[in-house]
């Protein structure tokens, strides 16, 4: 069964930014809300816990950044997450706890809980990572449609006009996304699902699925 609403993809006890996604039922709809967010949260973190090092930049002093990483705010570094060489979070990014951002991973208005995993050549924009979801090597969320019109999450049950224009994908708790997949506009994986090497996501995976490809997307035993 598709399941598309927050309460179904999310432990928001597994991010610090819970009051985000509060009085919402979709995901994507906190994605116009994340730049304040940040900025708004960051002014509350504790000073023992968190560095203010740039404007509306905060680091914990528990992380580590390389220093050839770029980071623009607002921004959030979450405690324990590891900012690899090279890269390049572009601003309205928080980052969860036990987070890996790899070597060129490149971040924009995005929100990952804690212990997300994007550990080499990404482009995560406009996208919420779950708990525990992991994208492998040259993975890819696409967050503008090529027509440049407003993207639509298409799912077999329903489909729902989200009035954005920059969507990329909404990651469920514990998803496995291949090596050099690309995630369409409005793309929304359930929980628990895994996606095939080198595929192309358009809509909705369910949750504990196997995407093989669009015809074969398979309930796992």
């Amino acid at each position: 069964m598709e399941q598309l609403e927050i309460k179904d993809l999310y432990d928001l006890k597994e991010t610090i930014a819970s009051e985000l996604f509060a009085g919402k039922t979709y995901p994507w709809e906190v994605l116009p809300e994340i730049g304040d967010f940040i900025v708004k949260l960051g002014q509350t973190l504790s000073e023992e816990e968190y560095d203010k090092v740039g404007e509306n930049i905060w680091i914990a002093k528990s992380a580590t950044v390389a220093p050839s990483a770029s980071i623009t705010g607002p921004a959030i570094i979450g405690k324990n997450t590891e900012v690899r060489h090279g890269a390049f979070i572009r601003g309205k990014a928080l980052v969860g706890e036990g987070c890996v951002v790899g070597n060129s991973v490149e971040l924009k208005n995005a929100v990952l809980f804690n212990s997300v995993q994007v550990p080499h050549y990404n482009y995560v924009g406009d996208s919420v990572l779950g708990y525990k979801s992991h994208m492998g090597a040259g993975s890819l969320t696409s967050n503008v449609k090529s027509d440049k019109t407003l993207v639509t999450v298409k799912g077999k049950e329903k489909q729902i006009e989200t009035g954005l224009k920059k969507f990329g994908a909404m990651l469920g708790d514990f998803v496995e996304v291949g090596c050099n997949s690309v995630l369409n506009p409005g793309t929304v994986i359930g929980s628990h699902s895994n996606i095939y090497p080198v595929s192309c996501v358009r809509g909705v995976v369910p949750s504990n699925s196997i995407f093989k490809d669009k015809e074969h997307i398979v309930e796992k035993q």
